[in-house]
């Protein structure tokens, strides 16, 4: 029986460094942007990440895409 994926939703996420604690190390947080188009290519999913990354006040550390799919049995 074969598995069936219906992509649902997509998620960008970019982690931005806003500082460092008291010992010195990096401070991250991320920053979430939801209805992504399931269907946008990576490359399309990372220039538009590049692009709100240029527009943040702190460095981008890391761009992530989180995908979720549904998955069902096929017949």
């Amino acid at each position: 029986m074969a598995v069936i994926s219906t992509p649902l939703a997509t998620t960008l996420r970019l982690q931005v460094q806003t500082g460092t604690d008291a010992t010195g190390q990096p401070v991250y947080r991320v920053r979430s942007y939801s209805r992504v188009k399931p269907s946008a290519s990576d490359q399309d999913v990372y220039d538009v990440a590049q692009a709100i990354g240029s527009l943040q006040v702190h460095p981008v550390n890391a761009v992530s895409r989180v995908n979720e799919n549904d998955l069902s049995a096929g017949t």
